[in-house]
């Protein structure tokens, strides 16, 4: 994706610090949300659910929390999309780094609503 981005010592300590925060953040939610579905276990069944919600989780967490440089911007876009990084936080990284993460934070418009757009276009 941004191979061609090279990140300086200090803008790795200002990622790698706002990245853990937001990952140890997500995990904390997480196990606060497991203890109270497993309080609500009755039924030998549900542990099931419960296993299944907590694989659903993982996948979800794992694609999000990609530290590989390249991913970064992108990475960081949606977590500033979520809420769960603020810009100032990435302050330090250099302006190109943050012009991409400023991008890729912005939402994108629902499909139906890009379609109707399209379909305007082409009936002019």
């Amino acid at each position: 994706m941004n191979e061609y981005l090279s990140w300086s010592r200090e803008e790795k300590i200002i990622a790698r610090k706002a990245f853990d925060r937001a990952l140890t953040e997500e995990l904390q939610a997480l196990i606060r949300k497991t203890k109270e579905l497993a309080n609500k276990i009755e039924e030998p069944s549900q542990l099931w659910s419960l296993e299944y919600y907590l694989q659903q989780r993982r996948k979800e967490i794992d694609r999000k929390y990609d530290y590989r440089y390249s991913q970064l911007p992108m990475v960081f876009g949606f977590l500033i999309r979520e809420g769960k990084v603020t810009e100032q936080e990435l302050g330090g990284l250099r302006e190109d780094k943050l012009e991409l993460i400023r991008k890729w934070s912005i939402p994108l418009k629902p499909l139906r609503q890009r379609r109707s757009q399209v379909s305007s276009l082409a009936d002019k």
